[in-house]
């Protein structure tokens, strides 16, 4: 791929690159039954969307890739109607691990509450740029296409999309 100067600044601070660092950093897991990510990654398109009843209750919409879960906090959840327009926060990247976690999270702990596997299926990844993600989910629940935009720093817009005409 070729960039300009000023292109790769906007690559580095995409969604592609966070890691692991920032989600261990925040869990004790000697007191949290969330896993650690030690096993590595996957190559898989599964996706998972967690209800989280924590301070407030939201969902987190997680996509496998590059080895790790993407992942976008959706506070009033993932849309199911086309056209519907939500606010999804990125948050850290979580290990490939977490598609199957299920379980509460103590108190004192960062995310403390209960999670629980909202919906879950494989996506098609149709178009990828740094600060926007076209899929197709395929869940239990949700199936249909979809786009992430980023509006500004870790805000992005998860649109429905609406089907395709004839």
């Amino acid at each position: 791929m070729t960039c300009l100067p000023g292109e790769a600044i906007i690559l580095l601070t995409s969604v592609d690159k966070m890691g692991l660092e920032e989600y261990r950093r925040k869990r004790e897991f000697k007191r949290t039954p969330e896993p650690a990510g030690e096993g590595g990654g996957g190559g898989g398109n599964r996706f998972v969307v967690h209800k989280h009843q924590a301070r407030h209750l939201h969902y987190d919409l997680r996509l496998e890739m590059e080895g790790v879960l993407k992942s976008w906090a959706v506070p009033k959840g993932v849309p199911v109607e086309p056209g519907v327009r939500r606010l999804a926060v990125q948050v850290e990247d979580h290990p490939i691990e977490y598609i199957d976690f299920a379980g509460s999270i103590p108190e004192g702990e960062y995310g403390a509450g209960t999670v629980e596997v909202w919906d879950k299926g494989n996506f098609e990844l149709d178009r990828k740029a740094p600060d926007q993600l076209e899929f197709t989910l395929k869940g239990e629940k949700l199936s249909g296409d979809y786009v992430l935009i980023r509006t500004d720093g870790n805000n992005w817009l998860l649109i429905k999309r609406k089907v395709k005409s004839g």
